[in-house]
């Protein structure tokens, strides 16, 4: 297949002179369509192997290297598989070990994606998603739209359903009409016109939605009607309630599910949140390849997006959480891989990386202790609803607060004398934080932690400016909370470097019909493309 060249567009912000400086030469983003408009089906119907009728693809929003290997190392230490002890001569020596716990890493075919768009290379997912979806680069912030916005892109999604007859499932943790969902069946200027992109979710004709609930229901003007109620017109069945998820069958037509136990923003529960008892991405994933099942095929988006808001928040339990949530949920494709093997094509890759996450940090040299993640028992979103909004209210003391940090989070003050609310210990409540004694905070820690306080107790949350120095050590998160997910990392050997999005490439992941089309360093365009050829759209 051949590679399609990479191409960004200057802007103003940029600067012309500022790429002439260090030698790159600017170039336009509109010649980008050709090449895909002139691929044919007769390009796929050449190939001798098995193309593929069933695709799964998922995408990790903010997901990257660094979040990929975080996780799996997480769970190495958790199920000490990640240390194995050696005898060298009279000495015994523990020695690391790379067993893989991640069923995405057991795929056979890895490739990289560069994710630059026309606006920026440390782009938004409006535009990363464009590229995945249509092979065409963006602005940062826009959805499957010309640079002039003159053009609308059809995606692979929609020219699936339209030239092969595909079934289509459109899933995510986060609002269905969110920036990544919304580029494989929306085309708009700006990202955040969710009423008009739920209004293109309903007309896409689509089968299966699920996940988190749609923004802007209602829209701007108090004479546009619920999208759910234009949702049920159009013929879909909308379903809000679990218990009725599990009976939908495929002769119920098209279908939009909304998650029952919405949290923050009206998105799904971040994992470390989630209940036994509540349906978690994996399930949604389950019971749509139950629906969208059949012989012409069926293709499947699947988005962790919780990922991204939690490294955005630099929560990494939270990121560690929702992670495996998305392998879990790539686990049940892969179910369905083993059972049609020669037809069945399984894509893991993100959209760009979030948070500028490193496995390493200055303050614990060359140790990591991951198992420290383990005593986080709650998101930093469910803290600052559950538990902060409370200190404020109620004026409560730091001491008081610490109580609830060291039984949330397991961090203690440097003397030890912060008691949980039942008057253990953080030794009682947190036994293993004991070997290595990482969550005792330093004087400075603690320091740190109390100013965090007193700046989050002072704010009225109508604050839109920032400090130079507030910004770079809160962003724009609640000042307690986001102090306590930095010492957690720290004291874990895990740092995060910024509160928005980095240029890294991503991982793209490949296991079954067409796999090997996905190895190679690329544009993230290409996978668009490899796709289209695969499939053999127009």
């Amino acid at each position: 297949m051949k590679k399609k060249l990479a191409l960004i567009t200057l802007t103003a912000a940029i600067g012309a002179a500022a790429f002439t400086a260090i030698g790159t030469v600017p170039r336009t983003v509109e010649a980008e369509t050709t090449q895909t408009a002139q691929k044919t089906a007769a390009s796929a119907t050449d190939r001798k192997e098995k193309l593929p009728k069933y695709i799964f693809l998922f995408i990790g929003d903010g997901m990257s290297y660094p979040q990929i290997q975080l996780t799996n190392y997480y769970l190495s230490a958790q199920n000490q598989q990640g240390a194995e002890t050696v005898q060298t001569g009279d000495e015994k020596k523990t020695e690391l070990t790379s067993k893989n716990n991640l069923v995405m890493m057991d795929f056979p075919v890895s490739g990289s994606a560069q994710t630059y768009d026309s606006t920026s290379f440390a782009p938004d997912s409006a535009s990363t998603a464009t590229a995945i979806a249509t092979g065409n680069k963006t602005w940062s912030g826009s959805v499957n739209v010309s640079l002039d916005f003159s053009k609308k892109y059809e995606t692979i999604a929609e020219k699936l359903k339209k030239q092969k007859g595909y079934k289509i499932g459109i899933l995510s943790t986060v609002n269905l009409n969110h920036a990544t969902p919304a580029a494989f069946y929306a085309h708009q200027e700006s990202r955040n016109n969710y009423y008009e992109i739920g209004q293109e979710l309903i007309d896409s004709g689509f089968d299966y939605f699920a996940g988190g609930g749609l923004k802007k229901v209602t829209g701007p003007e108090e004479n546009k009607e619920n999208l759910y109620d234009l949702a049920k017109k159009a013929g879909y069945k909308v379903v809000m309630k679990q218990d009725e998820v599990g009976k939908l069958k495929k002769d119920d037509g098209k279908v939009i599910v909304i998650d029952e136990h919405l949290a923050d923003s009206d998105a799904m529960n971040y994992e470390v949140d989630r209940t036994k008892n509540e349906y978690a991405l994996a399930d949604y994933v389950s019971k749509g390849i139950d629906l969208l099942n059949n012989e012409k095929g069926f293709f499947m988006m699947v988005e962790g997006g919780k990922i991204d808001w939690a490294c955005h928040a630099n929560d990494g339990a939270s990121t560690i959480g929702d992670t495996l949530a998305l392998d879990n949920a790539v686990a049940e494709a892969v179910k369905f891989y083993n059972q049609h093997p020669d037809e069945t094509l399984i894509l893991v890759t993100g959209d760009h990386e979030t948070g500028g996450l490193t496995i390493g940090y200055a303050g614990t040299d060359y140790d990591t202790f991951l198992k420290n993640f383990k005593n986080q028992k709650i998101s930093y979103a469910k803290f600052d609803e559950d538990y902060v909004a409370k200190y404020k209210e109620n004026k409560t003391p730091f001491d008081d607060a610490m109580k609830d940090v060291t039984a949330l989070f397991g961090l203690t003050a440097p003397d030890g004398s912060a008691q949980a609310e039942n008057g253990k210990d953080s030794a009682d409540l947190h036994p293993e934080s004991e070997d290595d004694g990482t969550l005792a905070m330093t004087q400075y820690e603690y320091d740190q932690l109390k100013k965090a306080y007193e700046v989050t107790m002072s704010r009225t949350g109508e604050e839109t400016e920032f400090s130079q120095e507030e910004y770079v050590a809160y962003g724009s998160y609640e000042p307690f909370t986001v102090t306590i997910t930095h010492i957690l990392n720290n004291k874990s050997g895990v740092n995060f470097g910024s509160y928005a999005h980095t240029g890294l490439p991503v991982e793209v992941l490949a296991q079954g019909a067409g796999q090997d089309e996905f190895t190679g360093y690329y544009d993230n365009t290409e996978i668009y493309d490899k796709m289209a050829e695969l499939t053999g759209v127009r």
